[in-house]
């Protein structure tokens, strides 16, 4: 089959474009011919199809006034992004058309070609995010609350709570966009949506997309999977007292350092279950005493992001040990996060607003390093209670101070079960090859038009 990727990025940004290029790969393996169709930017990745990627638009860097006003008037409705998909479907002439991320940067008039008016093509969308159900992405208001206002299809509500990174503007711009779709029919050229959780499919389905909607959890390439195995520490049991740093156990955070992925919450949890916030009363001496975490485990924070100031700030208030046990290690990429990943005795997925189905949980699994998961979106999905790992309610820092705590209790014995539960995760649902073989099922039923 000749099938056309579609992604507002074609550089390696966020959990999209891991999917977006790992998808690629896999359909190739299997003797499909894929074609692209994105925007420019510098840090793309070289492709053939780029002649007919749409000019970089920038909605939240620093710009002009007038580039501002002029890149706005196509955030809803692109004429430029319609022509060049036109011309590129001319020239590749898809079987199928899979769309990914393609919101403001290029837009859905893309299904408005002249082509696929003269040829039907049938259309797949992957849900990464809530767009289809709120202007925000997230469904989290502008006060930072979990928030379903947009489900009866009022997307004024966007407007009204200031939803969009602060800004009434910029909220007011998502609502019309939103707007514009509804009354527009966009989404009804869609033939099919993949979520990649249950969670997300059921929100899906109460914003009105039951009939086109089926669970494809994410995967992981074969690739992926190698260098996880490759670099996992056989390690993790030897003995922290040894005074080797490299050896002492620690939790992971990895991700874009920001308020919705729950960092915060986690600094803090770490601060108090390791006994290093200041000003506690006796009491609260007392009660904590016989639940401290050890002093040989740390937490690593691997990633950069706006909330970096704001956790230098809780280690510098807290005791003057807590620098020495919390260890900002900014970003990493590749094997060195692999490494990271493979040490980590747990990784923890803080999130507060509702994750869809995260890589970096993933990516946790298939190094056999068990997670601490807030109970939110898809997390619970990637987390079996006791085996792949353990819960915790979302933006509760007591209750996940407590499970760090527990957590650092795990014998041996415990742990090496909990490691092969998370293989066993990995090889039974999310492996490149299972994950291909079945959207290809999907495709071939919705071009014969079942």
């Amino acid at each position: 089959m000749r099938i056309l990727l579609v992604n507002k990025f074609f550089y390696r940004k966020g959990g999209a474009e891991t999917y977006f290029f790992a998808l690629a790969e896999g359909l190739q393996a299997l003797g499909h011919e894929v074609a692209f169709f994105s925007m420019q930017h510098p840090k793309n990745e070289p492709s053939y199809w780029s002649k007919y990627f749409v000019s970089e638009k920038d909605y939240n860097g620093k710009i002009s006034a007038f580039r501002k006003v002029k890149e706005a008037a196509s955030l809803t409705y692109s004429f430029e992004a319609r022509a060049k998909f036109d011309a590129l479907l001319r020239e590749f002439k898809p079987d199928i058309i899979h769309l990914n991320n393609v919101h403001r940067q290029l837009t859905l008039s893309i299904l408005d070609a002249p082509y696929l008016k003269e040829h039907h093509v049938p259309v797949v969308y992957t849900a990464h995010d809530y767009i289809l159900l709120c202007p925000a992405y997230t469904m989290v208001n502008g006060r930072g609350e979990i928030c379903d206002a947009c489900l009866d299809k009022h997307f004024i509500h966007a407007t009204k709570n200031v939803c969009v990174k602060g800004s009434r503007a910029k909220s007011a711009l998502a609502t019309l966009e939103a707007e514009f779709l509804k009354f527009h029919h966009a989404y009804d050229k869609i033939d099919l949506i993949l979520a990649p959780s249950k969670f997300m499919k059921h929100k899906l389905d109460e914003g009105g997309f039951a009939d086109k909607t089926v669970v494809m959890q994410n995967f992981l390439t074969d690739g992926q999977m190698a260098m996880a195995q490759h670099v996992t520490s056989n390690h993790k049991f030897e003995d922290a007292a040894s005074g080797d740093p490299d050896k002492r156990p620690y939790f992971l955070f990895f991700g874009r350092l920001s308020k919705e992925k729950g960092i915060l919450t986690l600094v803090r949890a770490f601060l108090q279950a390791a006994g290093l916030t200041k000003n506690k009363t006796a009491s609260q001496n007392t009660a904590q005493g016989a639940r401290v975490l050890p002093d040989t485990w740390d937490l690593h924070i691997v990633g950069d992001g706006p909330e970096r100031s704001a956790i230098e700030e809780l280690i510098a208030s807290a005791d003057p040990r807590a620098a020495s046990r919390i260890h900002l290690l900014g970003y990493k990429s590749g094997e060195e996060l692999q490494r990271e990943v493979g040490n980590a005795r747990f990784t923890v997925l803080s999130s507060e607003w509702r994750e869809n189905m995260p890589y970096s949980g993933l990516e946790s699994l298939a190094a056999r390093t068990p997670i601490i998961g807030a109970k939110i979106g898809g997390i619970p999905e990637l987390v079996e209670e006791g085996g792949t790992g353990v819960t915790f309610n979302s933006g509760n820092a007591s209750e996940l101070s407590y499970k760090l705590f527990k957590a650092s209790l795990t014998d041996d014995r415990t742990y090496v079960v909990m490691q092969q539960k998370c293989a066993n995760y990995i090889q039974q649902r999310c492996t490149q090859a299972k994950y291909v073989k079945c959207l290809e099922n999907y495709y071939e039923r919705i071009t014969h038009g079942e």
